[in-house]
């Protein structure tokens, strides 16, 4: 499948890819495995969703947060490997800023699986885990990091 075909037919615009903004590297590459650094829910300068979920942000609002991270994700894996060298997405991890009596993190972290598996189809199908956490950088409302198998 041409990927860059399906964004265009989705009308999903991509930010710019992310920049590492710390002492680490966006993607690292051993053998066919793809280890993306976590990707934060923030669409370049335009937009930056922050806040805690259940507390400053409804579950939507969540969902979109996510939403916007995974847009970070597919930035990256355009520029940094190549559409044309992904063979599935393994395994995606989302950490939700969240408030203790917030429980509905499985559904935030929906926001990104579901635009993960519109995109890519059969080969966005992966793994997750879902995680609750007292905060993240920035103020993030959510956080995604990805594993992928790449094509031999």
């Amino acid at each position: 499948m041409n990927y860059e075909t399906r964004l265009k037919e989705l009308k999903i615009e991509l930010p710019e890819a992310p920049k590492s903004v710390g002492s680490y590297t966006p993607v690292v590459i051993q053998g066919t495995t793809a280890y993306l650094s976590g990707q934060v829910s923030k669409y370049g300068t335009a937009r930056f969703i922050q806040g805690r979920i259940g507390k400053d942000l409804t579950l939507e609002q969540g969902q979109e947060a996510a939403r916007l991270a995974a847009l970070n994700v597919i930035s990256l894996i355009r520029s940094a490997i190549g559409f044309d060298k992904l063979d599935r997405i393994l395994r995606v991890v989302g950490y939700v800023n969240a408030d203790p009596s917030f429980y509905e993190i499985p559904q935030v972290v929906n926001g990104a699986s579901d635009l993960l598996v519109l995109l890519f189809q059969d080969q966005g199908i992966h793994a997750r885990s879902s995680v609750g956490v007292a905060s993240l950088p920035m103020n993030a409302a959510v956080e995604i990091e990805v594993t992928l198998q790449l094509k031999a």
